[in-house]
């Protein structure tokens, strides 16, 4: 069959027009997810970047939170994510090594692991939130008043440490996936050497495989951890507090959160309206927070890098 030059020329511009569509598909969806972002933080900014003063971040709020700073919220978003750590950290390194390295894919143990995991990072915020009033609050904290304190009220109330615990569930997912994407890049000829020299197992996780993942780890666990930055729903019920000037001095006290701030001042404000630039000014803040852990991932994993190739 014979292909004249018409056809020919038929394809090459159908092949070109396709190329160009996908193309400007692809430029549109891109320009539009920017523009999205350009204009959320536009908005924010335009309303929030006057009240953001020395005064504003190092006071505490006062008069029903319409004037006065956000001081006690920031340092008590930063104890969250500080106590969220100090929980997720350990664990979900210790979970994403299991299921990387010991557990047995086919065995009922690593599948309900697994799936556990899966479930767990599907599971509305609100509802671990709850959870975390039920288990950590009510009970664990009940349990340790009745052993240690006489049944006085210490530990059975919203807290800090309880808090803490409850948004580390919602960031274990997040860290364990994680770390196991690192893990699981790591080339199998390396700790097929390992082993070849002799080393044992956990010689082998300890000396190369964790060195060797150490950069996508540390990325994952900084942006993992980042995210408890804007929760709400899981300290809701477990921790943050409405109005608290002071700052909280122990773990079993109530602390300000800035997601839980915004919330309040935007709900439950004596007027909505005279608090909407301190709204603006506080998210600006929270999200210069949730940039600053992005940026700091950015960094560990360069520095990492180039480590790792000097």
């Amino acid at each position: 069959m014979e292909i004249k030059d018409n056809d020919i020329s038929t394809i090459k511009f159908r092949y070109k027009l396709d190329d160009v569509i996908t193309h400007i598909s692809l430029l549109l969806s891109v320009l539009l997810i920017v523009g999205f972002f350009v204009v959320i933080l536009s908005v924010i900014f335009v309303g929030g970047y006057e009240k953001i003063t020395w005064e504003f971040l190092t006071q505490p709020p006062e008069e029903g939170m319409t004037k006065g700073g956000i001081f006690p919220a920031i340092i008590g978003t930063i104890l969250l994510v500080i106590v969220t750590s100090t929980f997720a950290v350990p664990l979900g390194i210790i979970t994403a090594i299991y299921l990387t390295e010991y557990g047995k894919k086919d065995s009922f143990f690593y599948r309900f692991v697994n799936e556990s995991i899966n479930l767990l990072s599907s599971i509305p915020t609100i509802v671990i939130g709850l959870f975390g009033l039920a288990f950590f609050v009510i009970y664990i904290g009940g349990v340790i008043d009745k052993v240690f304190y006489g049944g006085n009220l210490n530990w059975g109330k919203p807290a800090l440490i309880w808090a803490g615990l409850t948004m580390g569930l919602v960031s274990m997912p997040v860290v364990v996936t994680a770390v196991r994407e690192a893990l699981e890049a790591v080339p199998a000829n390396l700790k097929e050497a390992s082993f070849a020299l002799g080393a044992t197992k956990m010689e082998t996780i300890l000396k190369v495989v964790l060195p060797r993942a150490s950069t996508g780890i540390l990325t994952g666990l900084i942006l993992g951890i980042s995210r408890s930055t804007g929760e709400v729903a899981p300290v809701l019920f477990t921790g943050a507090a409405y109005f608290l000037p002071h700052l909280p001095s122990s773990l079993s006290n109530q602390f300000m959160e800035l997601g839980y701030h915004i919330y309040i001042m935007s709900t439950q404000s004596v007027d909505v309206d005279a608090t909407l630039p301190i709204q603006f000014a506080t998210t600006l803040v929270l999200l210069g927070i949730t940039f600053l852990l992005n940026i700091l991932a950015i960094l560990v994993r360069r520095r990492l890098r180039k480590n790792e190739y000097a």
